[in-house]
């Protein structure tokens, strides 16, 4: 490689290092809490999350009721868990804010409450910025784009050659070649890691994850076509979640269903929720699973699957007035684009492959943050004198294409990142000038 192409790499490396570190510490050290979902609730509510001993659960019919009786709103959704030592939680609007309830299935006893989703609600909202709207929904696109451009161009920087190896850890750890063996080598090991998370993190933007939800569609490679002329729509909600009830209805579902049409139920009569929860686990549906209650007419049953791994996913909509079967759709009728995605996120979730899967992606994220702290720490070691420069640009007129072609690339695929390279790319025009001018002077 040309001392000119590896320094166009190295402009980029730099560049988007300087823009996207801080949101991937912040994505390494909230998406890492978020893989330990299930013991971090269990540690924050304690009795809330597990019964002392197992519990033969009420009808749902009347927990439901006794729920609504205890905390005076009205009940949405239900969350019945895989176990019988643990409560389930309800989706309570109480005055028009949304509540979780813990409640014992045996007695109907409504053990505590939080705010909905609760602390790993929270956790999953910082991940994904959520709470400020599209625009930091839209920073995370960016972020991730971003992250892609660090793998590829340091893996490029990192390619042996001369005195630099593969793997080390040489030096004082004060010198500045301690700092970029770390750096280079943890991004080495874990840079697979990293792009992989990147990648599988981009179904839920705001403008990428839209565009690939309805590219699979038309092409029929994401969820299957709903039955029924008219379909009825959940609000708008980009990201992880959205707002309101309709995004607790979207996250329930797997991402191949979240976007689009629903069944539309008819008739004004109600079968009741126990005998369409029958109907839907006779179908073969099993807990973990979450149950979304009709919220106005012409709105179904959802029932759907808590799924760990991707081949799990599942969706079944029930008809209240004469309980048929308006839509049941599952992963092995998912398009391969959509089978794909599904997988990809249900991995990025540490969930696909049981234990291993989620050490490996914590070993990520710590990666991740080594990269974070160590990038900085390797740049002011590099600085002349007091001064921090950037790193040297290539001359004037020299063959850098590859480099180009590759930000060409990462830019028509992911428009935001492209978008912001763009600017990126004039930036660096006017510094090269300004730096040309100086060495004239």
């Amino acid at each position: 490689m040309s001392t000119d192409l590896y320094r166009a790499f190295w402009r980029w490396h730099f560049y988007a290092g300087v823009l996207v570190l801080p949101f991937l510490a912040w994505l390494a050290v909230t998406g890492g809490l978020y893989l330990f979902k299930p013991e971090i609730e269990r540690a924050v509510y304690g009795g809330w999350v597990t019964l002392p001993a197992p519990a033969t659960p009420m009808a749902i019919s009347r927990l439901i009721a006794e729920t609504e009786r205890q905390t005076g709103g009205k009940v949405t959704q239900v969350e019945l868990p895989g176990t019988p030592r643990e409560t389930w939680r309800m989706r309570v609007e109480v005055g028009g804010a949304a509540r979780t309830a813990f409640v014992d299935p045996g007695s109907g006893a409504v053990l505590g409450t939080v705010a909905a989703g609760g602390i790993m609600k929270n956790v999953r909202d910082l991940h994904s910025l959520v709470i400020t709207g599209p625009v930091g929904n839209a920073l995370i696109e960016i972020a991730a784009g971003w992250a892609i451009v660090l793998v590829v161009t340091g893996l490029v920087l990192w390619w042996p050659r001369g005195a630099n190896r593969a793997i080390a850890l040489r030096g004082p750890t004060r010198s500045r070649r301690f700092w970029r063996d770390l750096h280079a080598t943890t991004g080495f090991l874990a840079g697979g890691i990293v792009l992989f998370l990147a990648v599988t993190g981009m179904p839920w933007s705001v403008v990428w994850g839209a565009q690939v939800q309805r590219l699979v569609t038309a092409h029929g490679l994401g969820r299957p076509k709903a039955p029924g002329p008219q379909p009825w729509e959940l609000e708008n909600g980009a990201g992880h979640g959205g707002h309101g009830s309709a995004a607790a209805q979207k996250d329930a579902l797997p991402w191949a269903l979240q976007a689009g049409p629903r069944p539309m139920a008819s008739g004004t009569a109600d079968i009741g929720v126990d005998r369409a929860l029958r109907l839907a686990t006779g179908r073969g549906l099993t807990a973990p699973l979450t149950i979304t209650l009709p919220a106005a007419s012409g709105q179904p049953y959802g029932f759907s699957k808590v799924a760990a791994r991707a081949e799990d996913g599942r969706a079944i909509y029930v008809e209240p007035s004469s309980g048929r079967v308006l839509q049941d759709a599952g992963y092995a009728g998912f398009g391969r684009g959509a089978q794909l995605i599904e997988w990809g996120i249900a991995t990025h979730q540490g969930q696909e492959y049981g234990p291993a899967n989620r050490w490996i992606m914590l070993a990520g994220c710590l990666a991740l943050l080594i990269l974070c702290v160590s990038a900085p720490i390797l740049w002011w070691k590099r600085r002349t004198g007091d001064k921090l420069t950037l790193p040297p640009a290539p001359r004037a007129g020299a063959r850098t294409g590859a480099a180009a072609a590759t930000a060409a690339v990462l830019g028509v695929i992911y428009p935001l990142t492209g978008a912001t390279m763009a600017l990126v790319w004039l930036f660096d025009r006017l510094v090269r000038r300004q730096e040309g001018a100086s060495g004239a002077g």
